[in-house]
């Protein structure tokens, strides 16, 4: 039994109904898989985006597209390209397929993606293309990843490159060279420079660079604020400096004038930060403006992070070949020196076993007392290099005159000078001339510099022993006719167990430790020690330079000051006061006294003036917050402030000091670093910390002095360090000279 056939409209149903779900399956396809679809119509020049297409060139479902806004949305540099695609497409004798990658900039967000597109020809009978059809894929995502890895294979390659031509380099300012030449090439740039950050932190060096033939070398030093504040405080913090077109991006302040001197338009200055300071830059100079890529500036800062680091290897390894050698060398110099008094010392010892004489006992004896004492005079040299080294120097530092420091150097140095039959000439200040210094450890400074001159200069020489006041610095010169120091030399005097290959006809024994002392013991001291000489035979001048206090009052004496100097100054300010609140002056002392004992945080008003009184002057109180754990201490200060008409208050801990900060705003906090339950420099980072009190000075008031102390609390954010004991005129002074310059305007 056959079956009927169907009716031919019945077919025709079946047959559209399978078309529609052809085209719906095709179209549910299409969208899965996020392909656009295009027909351009070259008869009619009508073009049409599927959905998809649409989304890819950021236009709206109505938004109309024609051939001449598909062209215009192409990228620039990819343009020409697609547009001789679609020619080639409609080839009637090659008749090739449509295929080509293109990036499109978005009519709506305005970024750039990427496309991949195919397609071919539709011709009629006359073999003419009368149509174009075609798909496209968002390849955005593949082409970036692609670029990625191509950008990571060059870096890694550039990297390989500069440690495969450093390698066995030795020299520090080779391995910048070579550096900057292989960037600077690499980058197409016309000057590549690498920098060191000096300690200071304000100047940066360039010790070697590349250029272009033609162009100037940048080597040098400069000052960080040549980039203008706000560079410099980026990259203090590790930022990159990126300037793509110097006189657009820049005015003059901002380091325009700076970049246009030296013939720069487009920049990158890489900083990298260690150990929270900058240590080193590496900057890219193009002469004409340039669009940098975050992959150039990728480059430029893993170069200088990798130059950095081989730097400072190579640079370590220099610094310990040299201590190795000059370990070696002291060890020889040490077993010299120390046979050398052994040897008399032996003699005598035999001479008293076998004589009786008297007077050759007598010379024996004197033999043993000074051979004996020269062995002292090294070890103590040795261990004051010791405990230096490790800190444990602590120095008793009070106010002194200058003057009488450098006759008792003088005096030591008598031996030597006479001995040699030198000339000696000496011009010190007056007692006006006052610092605040360990005496002893200034004579013995200035002491081992005349001794170096009588050592180094011919018998009969010339020596001048001469101090002056020189703004708020005293400066201290010991100058010799001697044998000079050569240039290269000069940067070598002050290293330990340093022995001049020049200085051998005139030594006359030593470690090589006198003059690294004396650097040592100024720097304890907060102060700078030099040395100049025009050459050989030239003589040497050796330059201190000590911060210099203000001068003596007529009620203070130079001496040392401790905490009853400043209760004797309270005393004599408040005995020429009128009695207050119907107590005397001395009554009201002790009462303060005595609260001290007892609670804290404390206030001390600000009182009226009489004249006479060791007022200071200001016109208005100043807001000083004392924190300070020792009460006598805390006690005495508060009413030395006090007397001097400023508005005083203490506390003894951390935790009350913040407190009381915050609820009392004072103007300065005078902060001991030694605090029970929280330590100065914690209270200094809380303070620092909140935005509202950057205003408050911070003044470290504290019996650490050394030169690590005084950066730890700039570290911490003081404004100032004061190593105690403080000469109360000193600490006043201070007080207005801080408050002045916060009143000043700014410039």
């Amino acid at each position: 039994m056959t079956t009927p056939p169907l009716p031919q409209q019945s077919v025709a149903h079946v047959s559209n109904e399978a078309k529609e779900a052809n085209e719906a399956l095709l179209n549910l396809a299409v969208e899965v898989a996020d392909i656009g679809l295009w027909d351009l119509d070259l008869v009619t020049d009508r073009l049409e985006f599927s959905p998809c297409m649409r989304r890819m060139f950021g236009l709206t479902p109505h938004e109309p597209i024609t051939r001449e806004r598909f062209r215009a949305m192409l990228h620039p540099d990819d343009r020409e390209r697609v547009m001789q695609a679609v020619a080639s497409a409609q080839d009637s004798h090659r008749r090739p397929a449509y295929e080509v990658e293109y990036r499109v900039v978005s009519a709506s967000a305005g970024d750039v993606r990427w496309v991949a597109a195919k397609g071919r020809g539709v011709f009629d009978a006359a073999g003419r293309c009368v149509r174009l059809l075609g798909a496209a894929l968002d390849i955005t995502q593949r082409r970036h990843a692609q670029e990625q890895q191509h950008q990571t294979s060059e870096r890694l390659a550039l990297l390989d490159l500069i440690g495969l031509a450093t390698r066995t380099v030795t020299d520090a300012a080779q391995v910048m060279q070579l550096t900057a030449r292989i960037l600077g090439e690499h980058l197409g740039a016309t000057r590549c420079a690498y920098a060191d950050v000096e300690p200071d932190n304000d100047r940066f060096t360039i010790r070697a660079d590349w250029s272009l033939p033609g162009v100037a070398s940048s080597a040098g030093t400069y000052s960080l604020d040549l980039f203008g504040p706000q560079a410099t405080f980026k990259l203090r913090r590790g930022q990159h400096l990126i300037v793509n077109d110097v006189d657009r991006e820049l005015g003059d302040e901002g380091g325009g004038r700076m970049f246009n001197a030296i013939g720069i338009k487009a920049i990158i200055c890489a900083g990298l930060v260690k150990g929270g300071k900058l240590v080193a830059m590496m900057a890219v100079h193009q002469a004409t403006p340039r669009e940098w890529s975050e992959h150039d500036v990728r480059v430029v800062g893993e170069v200088v992070d990798r130059c950095w680091a081989h730097i400072e290897r190579v640079r370590t390894s220099a610094m310990l070949l040299e201590q190795d050698r000059r370990k070696d060398e002291f060890l020889a110099t040490l077993a010299h020196e120390l046979r050398n008094p052994l040897a008399p010392l032996m003699y005598a010892t035999t001479i008293l076993q076998k004589v009786d004489d008297a007077v050759r006992r007598d010379r024996a004896l004197a033999v043993i007392e000074r051979q004996t004492g020269q062995l002292a005079r090294l070890i103590d040299d040795l261990l004051d290099v010791s405990r230096i080294n490790r800190g444990l120097v602590e120095l008793k530092r009070q106010p002194n005159p200058i003057a009488p420091l450098l006759h008792q150097a003088l005096e030591a140095s008598k031996p030597a000078l006479d001995a040699a039959g030198h000339r000696v000439s000496v011009s010190v200040p007056d007692e006006t001339a006052v610092a605040d210094v360990d005496p002893a450890r200034i004579v013995q400074a200035v002491t081992n510099l005349l001794n170096n001159a009588a050592k180094y200069t011919p018998d009969g020489g010339q020596v001048r022993l001469s101090a002056w006041v020189e703004g708020d610095r005293i400066v201290v010169e010991v100058a010799d006719n001697g044998i000079g120091i050569p240039l290269q030399d000069q940067s070598k005097v002050f290293q330990l167990f340093t022995q001049l290959a020049h200085a051998g006809m005139r030594s006359q024994g030593g470690l090589g430790i006198g003059l690294s002392l004396v650097k040592r013991l100024v720097e304890l001291h907060g102060g700078q020690v030099s040395v100049h000489s025009d050459g050989l035979d030239e003589g040497s001048t050796f330059r201190i330079e000590l911060a210099r206090m203000p001068a003596p009052t007529h009620a203070e004496s130079p001496n040392a000051v401790h905490a009853v100097d400043i209760v004797h100054a309270v005393h004599a300010a408040q005995a020429a006061q009128p009695a207050h609140h119907g107590k005397t002056a001395q009554t009201a002392q002790t009462s303060q006294t005595t609260q001290i004992a007892h609670t804290a945080p404390i206030s001390h008003s600000a009182q009226a003036h009489a004249p006479g009184s060791l007022s200071t002057g200001t016109a208005s109180a100043v807001r000083i917050l004392v924190v300070e754990d020792n009460k006598d201490g805390l006690a005495t200060l508060l009413e030395l402030l006090t007397a001097h008409g400023h508005d005083a208050r203490g506390a003894s801990t951390g935790p009350q000091a913040l407190r009381l900060v915050r609820s009392w705003r004072p103007d300065i906090v005078l902060l001991d670093l030694g605090l029970p339950l929280m330590d100065g420099y914690e209270v200094a980072m809380r303070l620092r910390q909140d935005t509202g009190l950057i205003g408050v000075r911070l003044i470290a008031l504290t019996g650490w002095g050394a030169q690590r102390d005084r950066e730890r609390t700039a570290q911490a954010g003081f404004d100032a360090h004061l190593t105690k004991p403080v000469a109360p005129a000193r600490l006043l002074a201070a007080i207005g000279e801080w408050m002045s310059s916060a009143a000043a305007p700014p410039q």
